[in-house]
């Protein structure tokens, strides 16, 4: 990039002459040999004096890395039970090795790696990683080598941006300084400790910067080996980097700021450059960094595609040409398509039990003194033999004007229908009148005869098809409704409630302590989804009794690929919801909240996901100074006066400039997303931002004055082991005193648990 190269006037005034130029190199023998040593020289120049020994830095460098390894594989299987949104990609890994599709928003790289470390130890993928706090123990996972990878990766990171401040030509004490900063971050430890995809997102940003920064320095060596196998290395990078997570798209924004200025900068006659040589670099530039990555992105899903051969809980985000090509899951084999006048068995999702009712009635008066309508009770029970009990069993009616009589006519979603209970042969109904257990909520009854025709249209419930999260014009689309397979939503025409059942509260002995069934006014809620389980009056004669294996279709890769991109995109945009532990883009650089991710009431125990505070602040200074550092040469340099000198200037707008274009790009575009933003989503800036800080570090700590002659080292070096040598201090206080929440294996007393909620922190058993 361009340097400023100052001179004095005879008045003793300095002017700004032309810039240095670039000059395109043959790639020659003689010419290599005059490159290096003129790289040489620059990097010379650059560190300002005297180089430091390669050993210090490899010594350095190991001690760091070192400290790495120990903070994130210290108590690694603590705790033995599934922590946070270990729910959501262990469960996938499992999906991988099971064979059986899924749908999830994220791209597959990160999730095929861990499926592999299962792959690789022989995991059948049984668990299914279905709610935080289920034990790895019991269900005999593998946890510690899933957990393995995030903490490999995550150690990984830390030598990598020492070796990119290295390569940047900042001192040993710059690099260690940046390297501390990520070492000891609570909230990178606990993201690099558990089976998450935000390790392998911050290792590929950390690679990129590091290939790129590589690449600048063969600048001098366009097409040479080193220089295209560096550029290459960043496509590759980036590649990983957007097929982890689509947020990755930042650090395609910073590496293209940076590429575009210097084609802009290739671009000039003054370069020497014809057009010919100037499209050379940029189909060079194009071929490594668009297309390579995209080639790789799409081979990531060409694998996901061939993996997931078998149906499965993916299927109702897909298409139907795109179910046709799944084989049948075990439990699609077992579905049947139901039928009106079937018997069939509704089964509650969240809780297992199943829709009952029997011939008693609701007391008249309640213990607090409400009146019920003391009609026939409907409850739900957790049983074993539910088929064989005609209690459990309701028969499937049409509306009047459809009721011929006539059986097997298939029943779909968004059909209006009615529930015979086949053990009184009454009607289900639900109306305005309290439930026993919830007051806010509607009785289900069960009404007879004259009751039932009378009230008629309270008789009616519409079957809406459950599809988490998405459109309205989906979850009304008609599709045949199938036992085991379809997730509904049971809601009433009248009233406009959702049929509900809950566990956490039992009916008292005239309910006979089963579960409660309400009609919720909150629809939408995820509890409200119930399935058909089983047809209890199917016949031998009935073609559906006996299984036909589906015909596997093939469609074009392309064609599946675009299909689920187009889904990836439209539900990521659909999560715009509240959630507790959501936070907006103007709290994370100073660390003021968290998420909490586990928490063990038992033992008191539990891990806290928050950055360290000390760090998060060092670096927003930091930030904040070179902000000011720029506004004040720039009006100085409005005046004529030049403070800084030629280097000082090259490593404030080009160096430490790139840095902190990547941090602004990898932060500022969140305050322009609607989707749920979360703490973690500001872990690759702040990756950033800690390389930013060891630069500008070393950038204060030397003479920058534009008068400077031999700068004194000792003095230098002097500053900056007291700088860093604090900050370091600081920040490792920091990390081991909040140590128990980032590991969640110490129980705290309630006096301990509130001198840590620092800020906005809210921990839990504080009382």
């Amino acid at each position: 990039m361009s340097q400023s190269i100052k001179k004095r006037t005879g008045t003793g005034k300095r002017v700004q002459p032309a810039s240095e130029t670039i000059v395109e190199v043959p790639v020659t023998d003689h010419n290599v040999k005059k490159t290096k040593k003129y790289v040489k020289e620059v990097d010379a120049f650059d560190s300002a004096g005297e180089k430091e020994p390669e050993y210090k830095y490899w010594v350095a460098l190991s001690l760091v890395t070192t400290l790495a390894f120990y903070v994130r594989f210290t108590k690694l299987g603590t705790p033995d039970k599934v922590v946070f949104d270990e729910v959501h990609f262990g469960k996938f890994a499992s999906y991988y090795l099971e064979r059986t599709y899924f749908f999830d928003l994220h791209p597959p790289f990160a999730k095929l790696l861990i499926a592999f470390v299962g792959w690789l130890i022989g995991y059948n993928g049984r668990f299914k990683f279905d709610a935080i706090g289920d034990s790895y123990i019991e269900n005999n996972v593998p946890y510690l080598a899933y957990r393995s990878l995030s903490a490999i990766q995550g150690t990984a990171v830390v030598p990598i941006m020492f070796l990119t401040m290295k390569t940047l030509g900042f001192s040993v004490a710059a690099c260690l300084f940046s390297g501390i900063i990520v070492c000891f971050d609570n909230a990178q430890v606990v993201d690099s400790r558990l089976i998450l995809l935000d390790a392998t997102l911050i290792l590929s940003v950390a690679l990129t910067m590091f290939s790129y920064c590589k690449f600048s320095t063969f600048r001098q060596q366009p097409f040479s080996q080193k220089w295209w196998t560096w550029l290459l290395a960043t496509g590759v990078s980036l590649s990983c980097v957007i097929s982890t997570k689509y947020v990755g798209v930042f650090t395609y924004f910073t590496i293209g700021i940076a590429v575009l200025h210097e084609l802009w900068i290739l671009l000039d006659y003054k370069k020497g450059l014809t057009l010919q040589q100037f499209s050379k670099h940029f189909f060079a530039r194009l071929w490594a960094l668009i297309i390579v990555p995209f080639i790789i992105y799409l081979t990531w899903f060409y694998i996901h595609f061939a993996i997931l051969t078998k149906s499965g809980p993916g299927d109702t985000f897909m298409s139907s040409d795109f179910q046709e090509t799944l084989q049948e899951s075990p439990l699609a084999k077992h579905s049947k398509q139901v039928q009106y006048y079937d018997h069939i068995t509704i089964k509650h999702k969240e809780t297992g039990a199943f829709l009952h009712s029997h011939d008693h009635v609701y007391p008249l008066r309640y213990e607090d003194g409400r009146i019920s309508s003391n009609k026939q009770q409907v409850t739900c029970v957790d049983v074993d033999n539910a088929l064989s009990d005609p209690n459990n069993q309701w028969e499937i009616v049409p509306v009047a004007a459809q009721d011929d009589g006539k059986k097997g006519k298939d029943v779909f979603t968004n059909d209006v229908v009615r529930f015979k209970h086949v053990g009184t042969g009454g009607y289900l109904l639900t109306h305005d009148v309290a439930s026993p257990l919830k007051a806010t909520n509607e009785e289900f009854i069960v009404v007879f005869d004259d009751i039932a025709d009378k009230r008629y249209n309270e008789t009616l419930f519409r079957l809406k098809l459950d599809v988490p999260g998405s459109s309205p014009k989906k979850q009304n689309q008609r599709k045949k409704i199938k036992t085991l397979a379809t997730p509904l939503r049971v809601l009433h025409m009248d009233t406009v409630v959702a049929m509900w059942t809950h566990d956490d509260e039992l009916l008292p002995e005239w309910g006979f302590n089963q579960q409660e069934v309400s009609g919720n006014k909150n629809i939408k809620s995820k509890e409200n989804v119930w399935t058909f389980d089983a047809i209890t009056n199917l016949e031998e004669s009935d073609s559906r009794s006996k299984y036909v294996p589906k015909k596997i279709k093939s469609i074009p890769f392309l064609k599946k690929w675009w299909e689920l991109q187009g889904l990836m995109f439209h539900h990521n945009n659909q999560l715009s919801s509240t959630h507790p532990f959501a936070s907006q883009p103007d709290s994370w650089p100073l660390a003021l909240s968290g998420v909490s991710f586990f928490n063990d009431n038992e033992s008191k125990k539990q891990i806290f996901f928050v950055g360290n505070v000390i760090g998060f602040w060092l670096e927003v200074c930091f930030l904040s100074i070179y902000v000011g550092i720029i506004l004040a040469d720039q009006i100085t340099l409005r005046r004529n006066y030049h403070l800084l000198n030629k280097k000082a200037r090259s490593r404030l707008y080009n160096t430490l400039g790139f840095l902190f274009i990547g941090w602004c790009a990898h932060y500022f575009p969140f305050y322009l997303m609607n989707r749920q933003k979360f703490l973690h989503h500001y872990l690759p800036a702040h990756l950033i931002a800690a390389l930013f800080s060891g630069g500008l570090v070393e950038f204060i700590c030397s003479d920058n004055s534009a008068d400077a002659g031999n700068i004194s080292q000792r003095r230098k070096k002097v500053k900056m082991t007291i700088l860093v040598g604090t900050a370091s201090i600081c920040i490792i206080w920091f990390f081991f005193y909040f140590r128990p929440i980032t590991y969640g294996d110490v129980s705290l007393t309630p006096a301990e648990v509130k001198a840590r909620q620092w800020l906005d922190i809210k921990l839990h058993y504080a009382k």
